[in-house]
């Protein structure tokens, strides 16, 4: 699918970037560029010279920043597939700067569109979140209006044959920020701060998250939002996975925080198909019926429609990681030397 093919990750030195960058290098040993464009020289310095795969012939890294259109356009030049992961994500700092945080993750991804439009980019994939579903913060508004831009560019387009479709999933295990790598620094005071006792969250590795945005490329028609089906976990059992000897202190629920993740609303359940693997949430068309839109998705992906009440939720998930599983998973992704304390 890559091999000879230019492909461009906006945010690529972060969690997702360095992991994706890698598959891709390993998968396809014969694609022609990969462009890493972020606005951070340390990353990228670090990315090129601390990786096993830094010197790469094909892999090429430019500052730039999404907010910057220009910029954006002269990066895409050539690009055949574009990866937009880049965006302000902490859900705290967005609350306190909202506007900054509006510049990049809506703006910027207004850039991302008339960038891929005007350069002959062939399709964009743009990474969401769990927060966009039914969002009550400022992260997550933004994500979800994002989210609608993606698909609506889809009618943008007229004769140019670029697709846009969205990936939402929930927490990447190990991502910088994330509840995992913090519980692991926190440990050390013998005091672990829970939020609540009954909260859960969605879990995906770094390597289902990469998968997740390959199938996306390799077979969305455009306007869809896939979401992988994926495991969860209580809190309380990833602060007994991590340090069963840690008191448990309760703090609360942080302003903007659910109790529980979604990722699928009830109010989307009308037009969303479910496969082994993948729910895929089909786009309102507004060239033909609903009907025609769901029957032509449905027959390119073998699925099924959900049913009408159906709600993908991390607290009524049918998958659930267990104490030992977390455990085992923590070891594989986040740090191969991890011990129980």
């Amino acid at each position: 699918m890559l091999n000879g093919k230019s492909i461009l990750i906006t945010g690529g030195t972060g969690s997702f970037g360095q992991k994706f960058v890698a598959a891709i290098l390993q998968t396809y040993p014969k694609v022609k560029r990969v462009v890493i464009y972020s606005r951070d020289e340390l990353k990228q310095f670090e990315m090129q010279h601390h990786t096993p795969y830094g010197n790469h012939p094909a892999l090429e890294f430019v500052i730039g920043d999404i907010r910057d259109a220009q910029r954006l356009t002269r990066a895409c030049l050539g690009i055949d597939y574009l990866i937009h992961a880049a965006a302000l994500k902490h859900v705290p700092i967005a609350e306190l700067n909202p506007m900054e945080c509006i510049k990049t993750n809506v703006f910027g991804s207004e850039n991302v569109i008339n960038a891929a439009l005007d350069t002959g980019v062939k399709k964009v994939i743009a990474l969401s979140t769990d927060k966009a579903a039914a969002p009550i913060n400022l992260y997550g508004a933004t994500k979800l209006c994002a989210d609608k831009l993606f698909i609506a560019a889809n009618n943008m387009r007229a004769a140019n044959p670029v697709s846009f479709a969205v990936v939402r999933y929930g927490n990447v295990m190990g991502a910088s920020g994330s509840v995992i790598p913090f519980f692991i620094e926190k440990r050390q005071s013998g005091v672990l701060p829970i939020t609540d006792p009954a909260m859960t969250r969605f879990n995906i590795t770094p390597e289902a998250g990469v998968n997740a945005v390959l199938f996306a490329l390799e077979n969305a028609l455009g306007g869809e939002i896939f979401v992988p089906r994926i495991p969860s976990f209580r809190i309380i059992d990833l602060a007994e996975a991590i340090a069963p000897s840690c008191e448990h202190r309760i703090v609360g629920v942080r302003p903007g925080e659910k109790l529980h993740e979604e990722m699928i609303i009830e109010s989307d359940a009308l037009h969303t198909l479910e496969t082994a693997d993948y729910f895929v949430i089909a786009p309102h068309s507004l060239i033909e019926e609903y009907e025609q839109t769901l029957a032509r998705y449905r027959t390119h992906y073998q699925a099924q429609p959900v049913a009408k009440n159906f709600a993908y939720s991390s607290e009524k998930n049918t998958q659930w990681l267990d104490v030992p599983t977390l455990r085992r998973l923590i070891q594989q992704h986040v740090s191969p030397n991890f011990e129980p304390l």
